[in-house]
């Protein structure tokens, strides 16, 4: 969005951006119907035939993103100017306070077999005790070196985040995770010259993590992506005059939220709590993200039927969104995970924008009924001037 649209008339208008994680996906080849299409989803039909419709591309045609660079755009925030590693976006997910200069890393707890190659990247999905369990066993006996604090915390299940502070640190490292099994970790090195010595840092203490963890049966490595170097963003209220909150129960989702300036006032344990919460602070904010993950999880997990029922609840869970009445209500996903693939890919995302402005032209939320939409199929970036517009907080452009 430009910038010259930036500037938002005044108005009392709440939006609300319900995101279904990697909620695009591919037709099953027995059925022909996407997942979404094969779900039952009479709440989402019946929004979808009094909304505008259309397809989304995060990032653009033909390019693959990842969860921070989709949510960034569905924020309206250039996803390549603005792109941030992954590192950082955990670290700001569980909480911990970024100073300027800070170096983050995702990690994933791993198990890798005594031929050096990873047999699984999840380690089995661990539970949430499990996970902090080994991750606080680590960061007890690490031994740092001289002048540099290093600080490990459990994320959520397999996931954690590793986090260097000190004089002369870079952020510009290569990942260690191959993102496969059957391949054995990377070597961590500097992509800059700034960036050498901290590659040897991260290199010792990902040696001393696989001998901390070598009697663990099955999380006995860490494998490491997403390496940034901490720096302030734009924030939300600024740039488009909103005061903004984030519902989600994984803390990534939380990091990009804290990282544009939104609030995040707690932690749901499940998608009826994410709705319970959002009810709970209605009112107090102009704008509401709200995030639901399985849909993910499941479309990773290959789990076509598992994605259908997570949409299938949260399709569920829809009136309790509906009941608060926002005068803006968008639907859609930061990326596709068709289960027929296994990961997120480059095909464009569904979306509904409920207003009384809107344009209805379907009947059903599915990328068939989207594809055919007043929307079309746009930059992800556009989303937000489309929510401002709607919700009439965009001024008139030109004379």
């Amino acid at each position: 969005m430009p910038d010259s649209l930036a500037t938002t008339a005044p108005g009392a208008e709440t939006i609300v951006l319900v995101v279904m994680d990697g909620v695009g996906g591919l037709p099953h080849p027995d059925t022909g119907s996407t997942e979404l299409e094969s779900a039952s989803t009479p709440n989402l039909d019946a929004l979808a035939a009094g909304s505008s419709l259309g397809m989304l591309d995060p990032v653009g045609p033909g390019i693959t993103p990842g969860s921070g660079p989709g949510h960034l755009s569905l924020f309206g925030y250039d996803p390549v100017e603005s792109l941030v590693g992954r590192g950082v976006l955990s670290a700001l997910g569980v909480g911990f306070e970024l100073e300027r200069g800070d170096v983050a890393a995702r990690v994933n707890l791993a198990t890798v077999g005594l031929d050096g190659v990873v047999s699984d990247r999840r380690a089995g999905r661990p539970s949430d005790a499990e996970g902090r369990r080994i991750i606080e066993a680590v960061q007890s006996a690490l031994r740092p070196p001289d002048g540099v604090e290093v600080t490990v915390l459990h994320e959520k299940e397999h996931r954690a985040v590793l986090i260097l502070r000190g004089d002369g640190l870079g952020g510009e490292l290569s990942d260690g995770d191959p993102q496969r099994t059957g391949l054995a970790p990377l070597p961590v090195t500097a992509l800059d010259a700034g960036s050498a010595a901290t590659a040897e840092i991260v290199q010792d203490l990902l040696v001393q993590v696989t001998d901390i963890l070598s009697g663990e049966p099955v999380a006995n490595q860490f494998l490491v992506r997403g390496f940034a170097q901490y720096t302030s963003y734009p924030s939300f209220e600024d740039r488009y005059g909103l005061k903004a909150i984030a519902v989600a129960k994984y803390p990534m989702y939380r990091g990009v939220a804290r990282l544009v300036g939104m609030s995040v006032e707690g932690v749901p344990e499940d998608a009826a709590e994410t709705v319970s919460m959002l009810g709970a602070s209605y009112g107090r904010y102009d704008f509401y993200f709200v995030h639901f993950k399985d849909t993910d999880t499941r479309g990773h997990d290959g789990d076509f039927q598992g994605k259908v029922a997570a949409i299938e609840e949260i399709d569920g869970l829809i009136p309790g969104i509906t009941c608060l009445d926002p005068d803006v209500l968008i639907v859609t996903g930061d990326h596709s995970t068709p289960a027929t693939y296994g990961e997120h890919t480059w095909h464009s995302v569904p979306v509904l924008i409920h207003s009384r402005w809107a344009r209805p032209t379907g009947d059903a939320f599915g990328e068939s009924a989207c594809r055919g939409g007043d929307l079309g199929t746009f930059d992800g970036t556009g989303l937000m001037a489309l929510a401002l517009a709607h919700a009439r907080r965009l001024q008139k452009y030109g004379a």
